[in-house]
């Protein structure tokens, strides 16, 4: 078991001399989220070519595994990469240079996303991997041969997995397509640690200058307190429950108490924090409230058009063979509607009509918009039943 759960340095060492010269690892971890303010790392696990092997991250200083994962010379294979992004951000400040999502990759070669690994692995390998300790405490020490083989299991075949997506999305013209969203998964994770990501809230867009004043101050508070006491963010305030003290504004513990949602467990004890942030907020001049959201104004034709380009959207990834959900969702249909209705405003490009999206589908989608293509039924039965048409030049004068 020793060859295969790394606790001494020296044998940690000369694994990252192996991974540099190798030029590509595989990468999972597992860790425990519940009770912390961040997740802690209990396990980090790492395949070469040559071997795999698990490393104990209480007993081993995984300095070297980072500054590996930074620079510029090693390929990082993961599945389902934010939290190993997650984890690079926290613990040396930088982001992945060269990172792969094979989960990703998956999406932008079949309509299936997001696959688990088990189903992943089956799909492009015809191996068999079986999940048997979903529950297991990563914390608790010592872990048995059993642990152990089943977290290998999830670098085991992230190699060879690669090998076989990147040949076929480069003989298909899609590598540029995962190199771009494996890049965009970064910029994500990084978004979560800007001064601005209160701004991520769900149903922040909604409210007025003076109620994002307030949802600011408590997402701050939040983010400071559950860091100080170690506690995950959830359970000092969860985001409804912000969102709608921003709404209600309350300025008395005995007004803010009113609300049913404070008899949640455990909020009672900030009642006097919570309160005296509202009041901050609330008592700051205009000049420093944030800046509304535009509002965008819906007409009774956007839900038609919507739907329309939603179904012309998902036949188009049918024929493409590529994740609808992957490409965008129903709310990207809606921005690309709003924005063709701004008179399409080269600054402002909408999701679907940047880069490789813009050649899978927003270029099809404004042609429909502008008339230039129509739509028409020509197998009910088939997969992807709808037919593009684009209509000559003499038809549309």
């Amino acid at each position: 078991m020793s060859d295969l759960f790394l606790t001494r340095q020296a044998e940690f060492d000369e694994l990252c001399d192996e991974i540099q010269q190798a030029g590509v690892v595989a990468f999972d971890t597992e860790f425990i989220s519940e009770n912390s303010y961040r997740p802690k790392l209990c396990l980090v696990q790492l395949a070469t070519p040559q071997r795999c092997v698990a490393v104990d991250p209480f007993v081993v200083d995984l300095s070297r595994w980072w500054d590996i994962m930074v620079d510029d010379k090693t390929t990082i294979i993961v599945h389902s990469a934010k939290e190993e992004v997650r984890f690079c951000l926290t613990n040396c400040g930088q982001r992945p240079r060269k990172l792969i999502d094979v989960q990703i990759a998956e999406g932008l070669r079949s309509n299936s996303y997001p696959l688990s690994y088990e189903r992943l692995i089956s799909r492009v390998l015809g191996h068999s991997v079986i999940s048997t300790e979903t529950r297991t405490d990563w914390q608790r020490r010592p872990l048995t041969q059993r642990q152990i083989d089943y977290a290998l299991d999830d670098v085991r075949h992230l190699i060879e997995c690669w090998n076989v997506q990147s040949r076929w999305l480069d003989d298909h013209g899609r590598l540029h397509w995962a190199l771009e969203e494996f890049e965009q998964v970064i910029n994500d994770m990084e978004a979560e640690r800007s001064e601005d990501s209160w701004m991520r809230l769900s149903g922040i867009r909604r409210l007025n200058a003076r109620q994002l004043g307030v949802a600011r101050e408590l997402y701050r508070w939040r983010d400071n307190d559950a860091a100080t006491r170690n506690q995950p963010i959830r359970r000092v305030l969860k985001d409804d429950v912000l969102i709608d003290l921003a709404r209600r504004q309350p300025q008395s513990e005995e007004e803010l108490m009113n609300s049913r949602d404070m008899n949640r467990a455990g909020l009672r004890r900030y009642a006097t924090e919570i309160v005296n942030c509202i009041r901050q907020a609330v008592a700051m001049p205009k000049s420093q409230l944030p800046k509304p959201f535009e509002q965008q104004d819906t007409s009774h034709e956007e839900p038609v058009v919507s739907k329309v380009l939603a179904l012309a959207l998902a036949n188009r990834c049918v024929e493409l063979d590529i994740s609808p959900s992957l490409v965008g969702s129903s709310n990207d249909v809606r921005n690309l509607v709003r924005w063709y209705w701004s008179d399409c405003p080269e600054d402002q490009r909408p999701k679907l009509m940047r880069s490789w999206r813009a050649e899978v589908c927003g270029d099809l989608l404004k042609d429909v918009m502008d008339g230039k293509v129509t739509l028409r039924v020509v197998d009910p039965h088939s997969e992807h039943p709808l037919a593009f048409d684009r209509i000559s030049s003499s038809e549309a004068d």
